[in-house]
């Protein structure tokens, strides 16, 4: 049996639920990298660009790892989202970049809305690449679709309903492959909860809400994830004590919302611009001197 690949970075953290329902449907064995180390990241560092920001470098480190442990390695290309949402140019060149830099097979599927080539049509052409049939792969795209479409469902809710909480709240805003990366975001998110504040995610807001909020922060930007972010903000900004931006050294889309963002926004924030050289001791003492501050604010 062909094993499939995953590596646990960028795309992983928009789609792993989906895929790996999708596969154990259709009885595909796979392999999931695991979280980014220090083994990892310096990997890809060696591999990567000088230019290429952390997110994309780790990304090409867990490629790395998985090269020699499965027949495939999955790796989409995700272009936009039709009507002005288009993904970060690493998003679109991620396959390009893996194809000339590893000697693997690539599972490859692609997402242009404005070309009419869509998730659905991405996750068939998987199936069928894997020798399954077709009546195989409609219903495991369909099990796949109706158990994610639920999840996130609950993800909104529960996010939502941390809003009414009377509890310190910070927004952290992001994009998830950097919230949730080990050596990213995860001390972060640790470290907030030990000092009993309660999270409220950017990327666990129903887009549909979020996206188009974004134009109270920008008209102009056209970046989809970055649209969805600045959106979280203008939902939540009045029933939460402060955010955090966090971001991966070096970002163009992020640099750009972000900075739109801070110029505009009335609350508190902290901006967290990460890359391979931060310490977490470093961000350990901006962290406690920002809650210092909310603390103050909220006294006064």
């Amino acid at each position: 049996m062909k094993t499939v690949g995953i590596p646990r970075s960028l795309f992983y953290y928009y789609y792993k639920d989906l895929w790996e329902d999708f596969f154990n449907a259709l009885n595909i064995s796979y392999i999931v990298s695991p979280k980014t180390n220090n083994l990892i990241m310096n990997k890809g560092l060696k591999i990567a660009d000088s230019e290429m920001c952390l997110s994309l470098k780790n990304y090409l480190g867990h490629i790395d790892y998985l090269k020699d442990k499965c027949d495939y390695i999955l790796v989409p290309r995700i272009s936009n989202f039709k009507n002005d949402n288009q993904t970060c140019t690493n998003f679109w060149a991620a396959y390009d970049i893996i194809k000339n830099l590893f000697d693997i097979k690539i599972l490859n599927y692609n997402i242009d809305l404005e070309k009419g080539q869509t998730l659905k049509k991405g996750l068939y052409k998987i199936g069928k690449t894997l020798n399954k049939k077709p009546f195989q792969i409609k219903r495991a795209y369909k099990y796949a679709i109706t158990k994610e479409k639920k999840r996130l469902k609950k993800n909104h809710q529960i996010n939502q309903n941390k809003l009414k909480l009377k509890k310190t709240k910070i927004l952290l805003v992001g994009h998830p492959y950097n919230l949730y990366d080990e050596l990213i975001g995860k001390d972060i998110i640790k470290y907030l909860i030990k000092n009993n504040i309660e999270i409220i995610y950017s990327d666990k807001f129903n887009p549909k809400i979020t996206g188009p909020l974004s134009k109270k922060i920008s008209k102009d930007l056209y970046f989809k994830y970055s649209k969805d972010n600045l959106g979280a903000i203008i939902y939540c900004q009045n029933q939460i004590n402060g955010l955090i931006f966090i971001s991966s050294f070096p970002c163009a889309p992020d640099s750009l919302a972000n900075e739109l963002a801070m110029r505009k926004i009335k609350i508190p924030y902290l901006n967290l611009v990460i890359d391979d050289s931060t310490s977490f001791t470093g961000i350990e003492t901006r962290l406690e001197s920002f809650l210092d501050m909310l603390g103050g604010k909220l006294n006064d």
